[in-house]
């Protein structure tokens, strides 16, 4: 497979040209042109499940609940036919409507969400947390209205995001499903994640729990709106499993971006994200063509072992046929690496291109690398719409390190890292490394203590201003009625006056 390619060469033509910009509006533009009705978004009883004005769902490929007070729920059905890929998009659920994202996971039949935001990005509340803030049956989160139980059961840390383990129960039949979710999080409302190669990691531990095949119900994106950040996911494993499939030069990255936005409206909402997408299926194109270099290595080098290339068995990851190596389609596109990542490499700052909170002109990115390195993740609020393509260096890393573990961190707390001959001096120090394992986790604890304090204090102002939305609500009948009525009898009392 070439690296030579017509989507690397359309971006290295964009890029040359600084047509991002245009490109986006073209995409935009004709997408409007195609756009379906919403009818069932702004009905009156259904506008307050919105979390905004303007992301509705279209009517031909919305979501129907089939059971609970109503249907409703802002999510759509999308289809890559070609791909074999289905993927329900929707809004960050509000706490109006966490119940019924729930019940969609269960009525879909979900093996995974994909969450791509945090609960609050710039002190603004983003998503409702819609699952268990502890582990154990004692925190179980009872959904009432639609007969249904989550419980929060296990919590794997990778870093840049975190994989967690719900249990979701069915309170009239008992029965149960464990749902994955992927939470990515480092990825900035209307920006990019630092470098393709943490998203390319994220989408292949995906990838590889089986949630996105199709003998499975279609996985959950979202992220605040369930457009920008979702969309950019969706189109880019799209795109890879097309080439994985047909080859490198079969996709049209315009076109099946234009395809998805007809079932749900807006996805992708920056040229930023546009060109991002197309660093990392290029990117990921790169890997794939590594991995088939190295399978055919494998093949050659077990013909000459074995003296005759017909003897070979298949294997978990080619299918052997006479002397040649062909690919499993259904294998993971990339090996799961056991080995302790590399750290990444410093910020650097001179990139950023937005100053003072005003646009620059864009400038062309770098030529995608071979390789790239993600840097400096953590959970702080960190995410802003500064976030520009990271300039790589050094060999690609398969998952990012984090700015709260150090070289000697991750030294001490993997085994993996450690030698025969680091014992001696490990138990020498062992006093002053527990020491310091006990400032960082106590230092993780207050800031979880001050985030639960954040979200606590963001639901009780959005249950202020709930209440207050519906006691306006309540007083504008009566007071429109009374306002007209007196304006009424005034207009009579005049003219009675006057004759």
């Amino acid at each position: 497979m070439s690296t030579g390619n017509n989507i690397e060469t359309e971006y290295l033509e964009l890029n040359s040209k600084n047509e991002w910009s245009a490109l986006y509006q073209r995409i935009r533009s004709q997408s409007q042109k195609d756009g379906s009705s919403c009818v069932e978004a702004v009905k009156p009883q259904n506008k307050i499940l919105n979390r905004y004005r303007d992301v509705s769902p279209y009517d031909h490929s919305r979501v129907i609940l089939q059971r609970g007070s109503t249907d409703y729920i802002n999510a759509n059905l999308i289809k890559v036919e070609r791909a074999n890929r289905q993927y329900i998009l929707t809004q960050g659920p509000l706490s109006n409507t966490y119940s019924h994202f729930w019940l969609m996971v269960w009525e879909q039949q979900t093996k995974a969400i994909v969450m791509l935001n945090k609960l609050i990005e710039k002190k603004q509340d983003k998503c409702y947390q819609y699952w268990p803030s502890k582990m154990g049956a004692e925190h179980v989160m009872n959904l009432h209205d639609v007969g249904l139980t989550v419980e929060y059961t296990h919590l794997e840390d990778h870093s840049y995001y975190l994989t967690r383990t719900l249990r979701l129960t069915d309170a009239e039949s008992g029965d149960h499903r464990d749902i994955l979710q992927f939470h990515y999080v480092t990825w900035p409302d209307f920006g990019v994640p630092t470098s393709p190669a943490a998203f390319l990691s994220f989408l292949t531990k995906v990838r590889d729990a089986g949630a996105l095949e199709e003998d499975v119900g279609p996985a959950i994106v979202h992220c605040s709106a369930g457009i920008g950040r979702s969309g950019t996911f969706c189109l880019v494993d799209s795109c890879l499993v097309l080439i994985e499939k047909f080859g490198l030069n079969s996709i049209d990255v315009k076109e099946i971006l234009l395809e998805m936005r007809k079932y749900r409206m807006g996805l992708i909402q920056t040229p930023e994200q546009l060109r991002f997408s197309y660093q990392a299926i290029i990117e990921g194109a790169k890997q794939l063509t590594n991995q088939n270099q190295s399978l055919d290595h494998i093949a050659e080098t077990n013909n000459h072992i074995n003296g005759d290339g017909d003897s070979l068995k298949t294997n978990k990851i080619g299918v052997t046929t006479g002397n040649s190596v062909e690919v499993d389609d259904t294998s993971s596109s990339e090996e799961e690496d056991d080995g302790p990542p590399p750290l990444p490499p410093p910020r650097l700052d001179s990139l950023l291109h937005r100053r003072n909170g005003e646009l620059q002109p864009d400038r062309p990115l770098p030529l995608i690398p071979n390789s790239v390195s993600d840097q400096c993740l953590n959970y702080e609020e960190h995410d802003n719409d500064e976030e520009v393509p990271y300039i790589p260096t050094g060999p690609l890393p398969t998952v990012p390190g984090d700015e709260e573990h150090s070289e000697s961190d991750d030294q001490e707390n993997d085994p993996r890292s450690e030698s025969p001959a680091s014992g001696q001096s490990d138990q020498s120090n062992s006093t002053q490394k527990s020491s310091s394992y006990e400032v960082r986790q106590r230092k993780r604890a207050q800031r979880k203590e001050h985030m639960e304090a954040q979200v606590r204090d963001m639901k009780r102002r959005q249950q202020s201003n709930e209440q207050w939305t519906q006691l306006k609500r309540s007083l504008y009948i009566p007071l429109m009625i009374g306002g007209t009525l007196l304006l009424g009898g005034g207009l009579v009392a005049y003219v009675y006056y006057k004759n």
